[in-house]
Formats: C-alpha cells, structure tokens, sequence
C-alpha cells in the first residue's frame, strides 16, 4: 500500500464508511497524484464486510438492470441504483472531491462551481434538467467486457469519480482488468491499467482534467474500460457525483 494513502487507513478496513476514515486519508497526496496522472489508487479501501454487502445486494437494491449488449458497450450487466446505497460514505468523499473539481474548473476556464455538500450538488444537477442515475455495480461473466466510455452527459460534469473491485482476481475471475485511455492534444494516447485487487478503490477522472504542458495548461480526456474476462464472475462498482440527462 503506497504510504501517501495509508494514513487513514491504520484501522481495518471495514471502517471504510465510517466517514472519519475518508476525511483522515492524505488528501494532498491524492490531489497531487490526481493532477499528474488523473487517478490515485486507494489500496484496500473496502473491507471484506463491505465488499460483499454490496456484491451480494445486487438483485435487490432497487436497481435500474441495463444489458451492455443492448447498450452497445460490450457485453454483461449493469445495474443502476440510486443515492440512497452508502449515502453518508459518498457525501463524504465529494467534500474533498469538490475541492479539487472546482480548483480544475478553475484551470480550465470552467465558470461552474460545486457546491459543498453532495445533496445540493444533485440539486443543481435536477435545476437544468439531469436527472438520471450514474453510478452502477457491473456483473461480468466469462467472456464479457466493458467497452471504453465516461460520464460525461449533461450541462454539469462532475470530473472525478469512485471505482472500485469487489471480487477477487485469480479466484473469483481471471482477466478483466481496468483499463484507462488517456488522449492528449497532438500526442498518442496513453493507455494505463489499474491492477486493482479485492476491496481496492480508486478516483479517477470522469472525463476531462487540467494538465500542466511547457506552454501552460491544457484539456485532456480520460476514458476508462474492462477488459475481456477470461473465466469466472467479475463484480466492480462505480460512484459517480452528477446526475445525466
């Protein structure tokens, strides 16, 4: 576990909802690690207890089921829900996650700003007209994948969200990894995986992002997938902090 993030995490991590656990990470670590490479790995942020509470609610937590065939994305299940699963763990993470949104907003020439607290943000979503459910648990089986996409539907993007594993790699499903795809102005683009393991969670750019060239700032465009998943049941989750239209 990388010592920048390991200061909240001297407790099991079945504590990860505890709200006191997200304010006592390093949080500027992770915003710098977030400027350069537009995503900071958080190693065993979810416990075994809240690992499977989540996988194994998925048929039953008011979930809106999309088939990724149908959606042309790849193939497997995603199963929208919507704020009410982990509500103070997430509000938690956006305070610090706002912070850093509005500073990129700031970079980009972005006017829009968000609010402070998660709820008021949604509202905000719903004042011009997003109204419909982002974050999901996928389900991938054999032979499923997840094409490269983002959330980046609607007036307000929110440009950071939560991803996170919650089935063991090499035993629970072999392949499957997270993959990002990162495009730069005038450049190839630049590929990275994830090498999230169980319980693992990462922040990663929802989109577009500030990052700092020889003449100054410009826009990159981050895009993120799952690879084909060669036996087994692969289950991730993903947060994310606006609403779509």
């Amino acid at each position: 576990m990388p010592a920048m993030y390991a200061k909240a995490l001297a407790e099991p991590a079945r504590a990860a909802e505890d709200t006191g656990v997200i304010d006592r990470l390093d949080w500027p670590a992770i915003a710098t690690h977030l400027d350069g490479e537009g995503y900071a790995l958080l190693p065993g942020l979810l416990g075994a207890e809240r690992v499977h509470d989540l996988a194994g609610r998925i048929d039953d937590m008011n979930a809106y089921r999309v088939s990724l065939a149908a959606t042309g994305l790849g193939s497997g299940e995603l199963f929208y829900f919507d704020h009410t699963p982990w509500a103070e763990w997430r509000a938690a993470f956006y305070r610090h996650l706002a912070i850093i949104a509005n500073r990129w907003n700031e970079t980009l020439g972005i006017a829009d700003r968000y609010r402070p607290e998660l709820p008021d943000s949604y509202e905000a979503d719903r004042s011009v007209g997003q109204a419909q459910r982002q974050s999901y648990v996928c389900r991938l089986g054999t032979e499923d994948y997840l094409s490269l996409h983002q959330h980046a539907s609607g007036e307000r993007i929110f440009p950071l969200q939560i991803v996170a594993l919650l089935s063991e790699p090499e035993k629970d499903f072999e392949g499957g990894q997270f993959v990002m795809v990162e495009r730069r102005p005038r450049m190839q683009s630049r590929p990275i995986v994830l090498p999230l393991r169980l319980g693992d969670a990462a922040i990663i750019c929802a989109a577009d992002r500030p990052f700092r060239g020889n003449s100054g700032y410009y826009r990159v465009n981050l895009k993120h997938a799952i690879s084909r998943v060669h036996r087994g049941e692969r289950i991730g989750a993903e947060w994310s902090f606006h609403d779509a239209w």
